[in-house]
């Protein structure tokens, strides 16, 4: 199978311009939650955030490998 390479690329940006914009709301949910008294939940909801940040960088490293 013939990989077509631009598309892959252009899927990947899709997908970490998509992560990020979760993440960023993620993170503003989070504080308007810490600050309403719920740190427990803000506290999941920032790893949520985190963990969509690890997975924006493991798409790059992936998009890097592209020759």
């Amino acid at each position: 199978m013939e990989l077509d390479k631009p598309k892959l690329e252009h899927l990947i940006e899709h997908w970490v311009e998509h992560n990020d914009s979760h993440s960023k709301s993620f993170s503003e949910w989070a504080a308007k939650i810490e600050a309403a008294g719920y740190k427990e939940i803000s506290e999941d909801i920032k790893m949520a955030a985190a963990k969509m940040d690890e997975c924006s960088e493991l798409l790059k490293k992936a998009k890097n490998k592209i020759e």
